[in-house]
């Protein structure tokens, strides 16, 4: 990454948390501009960033940079981490599914 990155303050709300891992929504004021999945394998931290909208390098990279800061760096700071590494995906959330909200039957009940 660039040391001239853009400065970001995007709001990132968690969804999940267990000992090894974390989900978050990344929003942009109220636009959602994706999730972010974190795992936290002993002193290696790897995430899986999945964008909803364009962002240019720069953004990107401030993104990333303010997940470290705000998030990563509380868990294992860079100084007492191996790596810290991030795939970062563009995409669209198509449809989501549970147990109890009935989706998948409405899904067949459509292809019929």
């Amino acid at each position: 990454m660039s040391d001239e990155r853009i400065a970001t303050n995007y709001k990132l709300t968690r969804l999940v948390r267990t000992q090894s891992s974390e989900i978050y929504l990344i929003w942009d004021e109220d636009r959602r501009l994706g999730q972010l999945d974190l795992h936290f394998a002993h002193d290696t931290i790897h995430g899986t960033l999945i964008l909803e909208a364009d962002l240019s390098v720069e953004q990107e990279e401030g993104l990333i940079a303010q997940i470290d800061d705000d998030v990563v760096h509380a868990y294992l700071p860079s100084f007492d981490r191996e790596d810290f590494l991030i795939t970062v995906f563009r995409g669209e959330e198509i449809s989501n599914y549970t147990d109890s909200s009935g989706a998948m039957d409405d899904m067949e009940d459509e292809e019929e």
